[in-house]
């Protein structure tokens, strides 16, 4: 298709300097937070209103133009990649905190608006929003509303779809649409606001949500434990539940992202040791005190090395900042790393860290596990280079075992990142095809013509 026209009517839509068509812009706006995928798309457009995504979605369904909805990039399954070319619609100048209620504990933002600022600005009314991806920086709320984001927070607090009242989203035909609305009870026919989280930007482009937001806790506790074995690292995660307590946050991470985290920060952690688990117990101070207790006897009592209790919030903050720095060190660790995103019920969990173990030393790959252990989300993350074309097949071949073992212990393909491009076989391979179809006919009635955010979830 020659894109001149187009281009032309979009810069009368949004204005010329909201459209990029540039070699080296195209190529910007090609990848996201992947590392084995990108294809350009014909044009950037940035709308700056809703108005502006109606008319662009109403130009593209009537030119059969692909529109791939985007965020801040940091996607983590090729979701916000244009796989079909056509317009890679970005949302980041829409990025307007438009209301906060603390009486009703919501508030509504624009799709664009960056996790980080939001919760910086919420913390002034001592409120926050729990779900909290690690790529809180850049995420959007658009983008974490698509993915249905998670993050450490998901073990107390749950996920997005738990803090969605309302959404303002726009039709692939151009029609804009209020889900939900602003209280936390509405039974007003099908859940819809729950079904467009987490579809991946395949049903409609969301401009603005309704949050739900929670008062922001009194006191917070940060506990580190070492272990020398992973595996025994896992299976404490269960045994603190068994206790009775749920922290606000359990985390994983072996030995090699203990390294890491030493080469970037310089904390000085022990390197000896196999696995350490990160606790954050939140609430009333009592209450955290009386977590703190329980979750420190049971890692003793499950031959814990060392445990460190940080002994003031900068402290603390510290290793919370050390966390996120391990999982971008892992990134920037081999040219390419195959970083998966599984979930298995936490009593299979270390029968699962034993099999990535395996499976990766029997084909001798260099493998690292990260993640949010109290709910059995993994991020078991293996070291290769495509441009080595043997090494690539051979870490692919383990991913799609390490993938099919969470499957087999009972888990699911994809615990907060998403299918996108990544994990379209296993879609295929796992689910049921009734599954699959109803979704197809879920995404006709919302698309009748299969512009937005093609080629992802089930297609090849």
């Amino acid at each position: 298709m020659a894109y001149a026209e187009i281009i032309t009517d979009l810069k009368r839509i949004v204005g010329k300097e909201n459209v990029l068509a540039s070699e080296e812009d195209r190529k910007v706006y090609s990848y996201d937070g992947t590392s084995n995928w990108a294809h350009k798309p014909d044009v950037v457009v940035f709308p700056t209103e809703t108005e502006h995504v109606e008319a662009v979605l109403k130009l593209a369904n009537e030119k059969r133009i692909p529109v791939t909805p985007r965020g801040g990039g940091t996607n983590l399954s090729g979701g916000s990649v244009p796989i079909r070319g056509g317009i890679a619609l970005v949302m980041t100048k829409m990025d307007k905190i438009l209301a906060i209620h603390p009486a009703n504990l919501s508030a509504r933002v624009q799709a664009g608006v960056v996790l980080m600022d939001l919760q910086t600005t919420l913390a002034a009314e001592k409120l926050f929003f729990p779900p909290d991806p690690q790529s809180f920086l850049g995420a959007t709320i658009g983008g974490i509303i698509a993915e249905n984001a998670g993050g450490p927070v998901c073990l107390k607090y749950g996920v997005t779809k738990q803090y969605i009242l309302g959404l303002k989203a726009v039709l692939p035909t151009g029609k804009t649409l209020e889900f939900g609305g602003s209280t936390v009870k509405n039974v007003v026919g099908y859940d819809l606001v729950s079904l467009i989280t987490g579809s991946e930007g395949t049903l409609a482009v969301v401009t603005e949500a309704v949050l739900r937001l929670i008062p922001m806790p009194a006191t917070r506790k940060t506990i580190i434990a070492l272990f020398d074995d992973l595996p025994k690292a896992g299976e404490t995660v269960g045994k603190i539940l068994d206790a009775g307590t749920i922290p606000a946050k359990i985390e994983l991470l072996d030995n090699w992202v203990v390294r890491s985290i030493n080469r970037i920060t310089g904390m000085g952690l022990p390197e000896d040791v196999a696995a350490m688990l990160m606790f954050e117990c939140d609430g009333m101070e009592e209450v955290v005190e009386h977590d703190s207790s329980k979750v420190i006897d049971v890692c003793k009592g499950m031959g814990a090395t060392k445990v460190i209790e940080a002994k003031d919030q900068q402290e603390a903050q510290t290793y919370w900042k050390a966390r996120s720095a391990g999982f971008a060190a892992i990134f920037g660790a081999a040219p390419t790393v195959l970083s998966e995103d599984v979930a298995v019920p936490r009593t299979r969990m270390a029968e699962f860290i034993k099999r990535v173990m395996d499976i990766c030393r029997k084909a001798d790959l260099e493998v690292t596990v990260i993640g949010h252990a109290g709910d059995g989300n993994l991020h078991p993350s293996v070291m290769t280079d495509e441009k080595d074309p043997a090494h690539f097949e051979k870490a692919q071949k383990a991913v799609d075992e390490i993938i099919e073992a969470a499957v087999e212990f009972g888990g699911v393909l994809s615990g907060e990142h998403g299918i996108g491009l990544e994990k379209q076989k296993f879609m295929r391979r796992t689910q049921e095809p009734t599954f699959i179809e109803i979704m197809k006919q879920i995404k006709s009635i919302f698309d009748p013509n299969g512009i937005l955010n093609p080629g992802k979830i089930w297609e090849d």
